[in-house]
């Protein structure tokens, strides 16, 4: 059942992302959980990751949040939040960290040079940041390792690309994001629930 929520949750959000970032960076500051930037390191490589922290004594389930071809935005980082408001452990990683001038991340493009920034990144690259993101978050205290992933439009292509390269994913929720190929598809361990999907067998009943 939480997962169907984490769903619904997720769902919800698709329809705020066009107007949200001065809303969202709003509700950012006004939000009583804990966010931090941490650097994660791995392979001479330094992913800059935010992770928010749920209002909960107990261990939680950990949310991997894939951006979207806009980069890591303020919507994001709000995405994130809300996310652990639902009791999850929320880590999203920025994939285009080192990769703007001067090294810098998402935040440092030039308006509207992070599409095609982001829509070239080196696949290995990206799966290499999020099973590093992945791996840091496990290792929180507050984790009971259950590991979820889930990402809009690029990023839901990756969450669909990410379940076929990460065995451990307890389910994968994919926002219009392009399947991979059949080969690739028969690796997929974890259940993956596509909004896309859902949406045309809604409109079919």
């Amino acid at each position: 059942m939480k997962r169907i929520t984490l769903f619904s949750l997720l769902l919800l959000c698709v329809a705020q992302i066009a107007s949200a970032q001065d809303w969202a960076k709003a509700a950012l500051a006004k939000s009583p959980r804990h966010g931090e930037w941490v650097t994660i390191k791995h392979d001479g490589r330094s992913v800059e990751t935010f992770v928010v922290y749920p209002e909960s004594k107990g261990k939680t389930p950990v949310v991997l949040i894939i951006h979207e071809i806009f980069g890591m935005s303020d919507w994001v980082q709000e995405l994130a939040d809300e996310v652990a408001a639902a009791g999850y452990i929320a880590v999203a990683p920025d994939l285009l960290s080192g990769m703007a001038p001067n090294g810098g991340r998402s935040s440092d493009f030039a308006e509207g040079k992070t599409m095609e920034a982001v829509s070239h990144l080196n696949a290995d690259q990206v799966t290499a940041d999020l099973n590093a993101a992945a791996d840091y978050a496990l290792k929180i205290p507050a984790s009971n390792g259950k590991l979820f992933v889930g990402g809009f439009c690029w990023g839901g292509g990756q969450t669909f690309r990410f379940a076929t390269n990460r065995g451990d994913l307890a389910a994968a929720f994919v926002f219009y994001g392009p399947p991979p190929d059949k080969d690739a598809m028969v690796r997929i361990k974890a259940p993956v629930m596509d909004s896309l999907q859902e949406t045309m067998r809604g409109l079919a009943r």
